[in-house]
């Protein structure tokens, strides 16, 4: 029998006033290194890692990773979580069948000027209204979150 390793992950989504932040990845992390990727507007996510203290604690560490920045404040924690999983060709690539993503709010007390990724996998960060998020969002269980928990 096959073991099925989940990896868990953490996301925001961060506000700032009427609008939300999203990051373009280009780029994800596989066994053999990072692998470019078609373009894929998503919220800020990420794996969490052993040295994480908690879940709030990862998800701060992404975000200053993904946007350089770290005025932030969280909001909430959503006691639901995302859940899919991957395709075979992409599970034998990264190591994992499947992902369990734990969603924060979060509110963002800066300006937007300054954002510079710190990691290779943003190619570009943008805020946009809610229509604009439903429009950009790449992947479907992120699109339906965000409308049950966001509209």
């Amino acid at each position: 029998m096959k073991v099925m390793k989940i990896r868990q992950a953490v996301g925001a989504i961060v506000a700032m006033g009427e609008e939300y932040a999203l990051v373009l990845k280009t780029k994800i992390n596989t066994t053999e290194g990072k692998k470019e990727i078609a373009g894929e507007w998503d919220f800020i996510k990420g794996g969490v890692e052993k040295s994480d203290s908690s879940l709030q604690e990862a998800i701060l560490r992404e975000l200053k990773e993904e946007t350089g920045m770290d005025s932030y404040s969280v909001k909430r924690e959503f006691e639901e979580k995302i859940r899919f999983d991957f395709p075979e060709e992409v599970a034998k690539r990264i190591g994992f069948h499947s992902q369990e993503t734990t969603m924060f709010l979060v509110e963002y007390k800066g300006t937007i000027t300054d954002w510079k990724p710190l990691d290779d996998e943003v190619s570009d960060i943008g805020f946009f209204k809610k229509e604009e998020v439903l429009r950009k969002l790449s992947h479907e269980e992120t699109m339906q979150y965000f409308q049950k928990h966001c509209l």
